[in-house]
């Protein structure tokens, strides 16, 4: 009795300690973006005389304004936005009939084909070959040069074959007696079963796809097909872009009177960050439970 009452203590002292730690790291990450979310929402004037924090002192939805009505602002962002669309599907897709293929029984030359899936994971080409590659393919300037080279990840694919391995074979026997094909049992047995692990990899996609920007660099040179991170990291690497935003709204007769007063290179990055980050926050909390959930299962075996 003594020895439960000495571990609950120690627990509830190692449980507090978690939070405080915890609470630490938190603030500790979520103090730059604040920083960065009140820059954009507080007049430039006022950002200019320093000492924002975590709110702004004067509140304006200038910045923010400034941002949008930029056309290739708005071009961009339905580029990154049908990127992560198309691409987290059609990669979910791949990657899971890859790992459903391999999860079969009796399948022939498994072990060769997961070697031979492997090796990419370990060895690359490099950035000049892909280009190579790409420009004979006619990639170059091409929508999908942003979804089909990142369409496959082995290490996508194991985590789903684990955690189809967890999914009973007494299920697909009984499917099949019950005179189903293979297609209607994964898609009537499996893929209902498999909705955390989907959702899991669905997510780490998504915002593998939204945040890069290197493939634009890369291979883009379309202003077109320029996604909305790489229009973020010009700005932050290129002042130039903000006096661009003030001479189009001067040539399309709007009044900047206003702007010029209210905005700033330093507000319209921080803008531009919010624009760019905001939509992945907000559709994360909805896929959380599915996230911790899938995670868990399809990468421990026992």
């Amino acid at each position: 009795m003594n020895e439960f009452k000495m571990e609950s203590k120690q627990y509830k002292v190692f449980y507090v300690f978690n939070i405080i730690l915890l609470t630490a790291i938190g603030i500790v990450f979520l103090f730059p973006y604040l920083n960065i979310m009140a820059k954009a929402f507080n007049e430039s004037a006022d950002t200019a005389l320093g000492g924002i924090t975590i709110y702004p002192r004067k509140f304006t939805l200038e910045n923010i304004r400034v941002v949008l009505i930029d056309p290739s602002i708005i071009r961009a962002f339905v580029i990154s936005v049908l990127r992560v669309l198309i691409g987290t599907v059609i990669a979910v897709m791949i990657q899971f009939l890859a790992a459903y293929g391999l999860v079969k029984k009796g399948l022939r030359g498994k072990k060769g084909i997961i070697m031979f899936l492997m090796i990419p994971m370990f060895i690359s080409g490099g950035i000049v070959p892909n280009y190579i590659l790409y420009s004979k393919i006619g990639m170059l300037n091409n929508f999908m040069v942003y979804i089909l080279p990142t369409a496959f990840s082995f290490y996508n694919m194991v985590v789903i074959r684990t955690y189809l391995t967890t999914i009973p074979e007494s299920l697909k026997e009984a499917g099949r007696i019950d005179g189903a094909g293979e297609l209607r049992i994964m898609w009537e047995i499996v893929v209902p079963l498999s909705l955390p692990i989907i959702a899991t990899i669905a997510l780490w996609t998504s915002v593998g796809y939204w945040n890069d920007w290197t493939t634009t660099l890369y291979y883009i040179t379309n202003k077109k097909w320029y996604s909305l991170q790489y229009l973020l990291y010009s700005v932050i690497q290129e002042s130039e872009r903000i006096q661009s935003l003030m001479r189009d709204a001067i040539e399309s007769g709007r009044d900047v009177t206003k702007i010029r007063v209210q905005t700033s290179p330093e507000s319209l990055r921080a803008a531009q960050v919010v624009v760019t980050t905001l939509p992945i926050l907000v559709a994360y909390p909805f896929l959380q439970k599915y996230f911790i959930k899938g995670i868990m299962i399809g990468s421990v075996k026992e």
